[in-house]
């Protein structure tokens, strides 16, 4: 990119013009400024009607802090900035300095003879990879999404049917005529839409979306906080995507990574010659698991600089949540660690004090400043109180990952049925648990790489038996409380497993058996939103009951969903290929009962085992219940029951 502005236009940096008040520097080095986006960074402005742009940068070890680029022939002394004092914070105005100029800060550490390039922390825009430079760019755009910000809260709701369609951008889908070229942002708008609202889906997650060296890191590398990836374009191109998703009914979570960011030099790592943004100690700053950098969250101005960076995402790109990525690796000092590899707190115990008051932090701001969007934690232990409010204790998010049920329920799926009796509490356990947090329930792309296969893949048997027991495993999910998270590939039944080099293999709909698969997840999401029994409470113990959890010899389950006005859907699975036929289970009303899904139904490539439309209740007890239903469950099936009377 070209700033279009010719190298003998650029003056000597102006110091006496700021975008930093005085307040700006004691709120930055206090850790409560949250719009550090508006101050640091690089900014176009027009001063005294001389056009060029404002550079700022947080370097308080630096001996001297330069602005190199395409503008000054990438010289590391011409243009020097000046240093505001004890915040740490170099500034200065460079006349004739425009959009799409490429730069980097070069910085003279004050501590022996360290000297090194640095892309802008507070980058809107980066060189596309390999490159490591950043652009001048300005983040003016029309959006188009008033209605839907009008009635996000509504459609975020916790009551809501979320449905969350979670993607890769780079390998969602890709021109079959051009296989490694990456689709850009705006020529995915329109097909992630389609497909999304085709299926029913309220929400899309994207996979980290800022801009990461690595491409095979999928974004869980961060280097810009402030700046999408350029793979698929610039800023403006994303919040096309965004906007157009949001003009089609569709929110959009981010994923977003506060846990580690990589060592690359060019990044925020030693950024100033000291461990500035990460801990010094390796027992504190470095991440075993991933071999990255753990951001120092009792550091004033890293607190600053990430909740600065959660707000960003949600004021400029009108995202409507946030997923925080490995929330467990910042709550223990010992994650992942063996003895005498980790520091204990001040009590001497293993939790993590600064990053838990950072997490409560974060969660305050940002349903202070938007309490109409929701964030998600990625928590994998029993760390109480996750999704509950911070004036009770809680962490303060939203919703958290089930990670229990999903590694309960693929265990029990990838059983053999036969044995499957003797695991039936992996299907019941989650009950004892279920309405503790405000749970989603994830099948999402970490259970489909690294060897673990596709949901397809994991499946027993025959080919027959794999796609019914993909659909019951899908029938499934929907039909527990909670709400609900599947990956791409996922709702086609994807035989192989997920790589970010290649598109989903959408030539597989030409095979019926894949067409069913997609067909059923468009018919549970329409049941889903429709059927309020399946939402209403979906986060309270008043919306299930157990009709029986206990038939462990032919594998089934029964439980009934309700709604806040006494409706009522029963749902019983089958987890065994045998066709249970006048199966008896009870029921809370009379009259009768329309079998409004059925997992087996031929549409979706099952064997049509049903109930014919639904069941008449008879005047007989059973469960506990005062009627009861003869059905037939089909195999490999769920079926889907809605009574004809709202519960008493």
């Amino acid at each position: 990119m070209k700033s279009g502005m010719e190298s003998d236009m650029i003056g000597p940096p102006d110091h006496g013009h700021t975008l930093l008040t005085d307040e700006d520097l004691y709120l930055f080095n206090e850790g409560s400024h949250l719009r550090l986006f508006d101050k640091l960074g690089a900014r176009p402005l027009v001063v005294g009607g001389t056009a060029g742009t404002h550079f700022a940068v947080w370097a308080p070890n630096a001996q001297r802090v330069s602005v190199m680029g395409d503008f000054n022939g990438w010289s590391r002394g011409a243009h020097p900035l000046h240093s505001r004092g004890t915040s740490g914070i170099w500034e200065g105005f460079l006349p004739g300095v425009g959009t799409g100029a490429l730069y980097k800060y070069h910085i003279i550490s004050r501590h022996g003879s360290y000297e090194v390039d640095k892309a802008d922390p507070f980058g809107r825009l980066h060189e596309t990879p390999p490159g490591t430079g950043s652009v001048v760019w300005d983040l003016d755009y029309q959006w188009g999404d008033r209605a839907w910000m009008e009635q996000r809260a509504a459609r975020n709701a916790l009551s809501g049917p979320l449905a969350v369609y979670e993607v890769h951008l780079g390998s969602w889908m890709r021109d079959p005529a051009e296989p490694s070229r990456l689709l850009s942002y705006r020529e995915i708008a329109p097909r992630l839409a389609e497909h999304a609202r085709m299926l029913g889906f309220t929400h899309v997650e994207i996979l980290p979306i800022m801009e990461h060296p690595f491409y095979g890191s999928w974004g869980y590398q961060t280097t810009g906080y402030f700046a999408p990836t350029s793979r698929y374009g610039t800023p403006q191109d994303f919040m096309y995507l965004i906007d157009h998703l949001h003009q089609q009914g569709l929110g959009v979570i981010l994923d977003w990574v506060p846990s580690h960011f990589p060592s690359d030099e060019h990044g925020l790592a030693y950024f100033d010659g000291t461990h500035l943004y990460e801990h010094a100690d390796p027992r504190q700053g470095f991440h075993p698991d991933w071999e990255s950098l753990i951001f120092n969250y009792g550091r004033h101005e890293v607190r600053s600089f990430l909740l600065s960076s959660a707000l960003f995402w949600l004021d400029r790109y009108h995202a409507d949540g946030l997923r925080v990525d490995a929330v467990a690796s910042m709550l223990y000092l010992d994650y992942s660690r063996k003895e005498g590899e980790w520091i204990p707190n001040t009590y001497g115990g293993r939790e993590n004090l600064e990053a838990i008051d950072f997490l409560r932090r974060l969660n305050t701001e940002v349903y202070g400043h938007h309490p109409d969007v929701q964030t998600i934690a990625e928590e994998s232990t029993a760390w109480p109180m996750v999704s509950r409010p911070t004036y009770v204790g809680g962490l303060g998010f939203g919703l958290k990952w089930d990670m229990g049920w999903m590694h309960d329920t693929l265990d029990y799926m990838s059983r053999d049925p036969i044995y499957r009796k003797f695991h039936h509490d992996r299907l019941t356990f989650r009950a004892l648990y279920a309405f503790t947090e405000n749970y989603v329930l994830p099948l999402s792309h970490d259970e489909v790489v690294h060897g673990k296969g596709s949901l397809l893949g994991k499946m027993p048997g025959d080919p027959w038996q794999k796609f019914a027991n993909l659909r019951l495993l899908l029938s499934y999910m929907f039909a527990q409380p909670g709400k609900k998270l599947l990956f791409q590939g996922g709702e086609i039944g994807q035989w192989r497993e997920w790589t970010h080099e290649e598109s989903v293999d959408w030539h597989l709909l030409h095979d019926e058996r894949h067409a069913g698969i997609q067909r059923l997840v468009a018919d549970l999401n329409r049941l889903h939103q429709t059927e309020s029994a399946l939402h209403d409470l979906d986060l309270e113990g008043a919306g299930f009951a157990w009709i029986d959890a206990n038939d462990s010899e032919q594998s089934v389950i029964s439980f009934m969903r309700k709604g806040k006005g006494g409706e009522v859907v029963l749902v019983a699975l089958n987890f065994t290929p045998a066709p249970r036929h006048n199966y008896r289970v009870g029921a809370p009303t009379e009259g009768f009962w329309q079998e409004v899904l059925n997992s087996d139904a031929h549409d979706y490539g099952g064997s049509g085992h049903g109930n014919m439309g639904g069941v008449e209740a008879a005047p007989f007890a059973f469960h506990g219940y005062p009627y009861s239903l003869i059905i037939t469950l089909p195999p490999l099936g769920a079926v889907f029951l809605k009574s004809p009377v709202q519960e008493a």
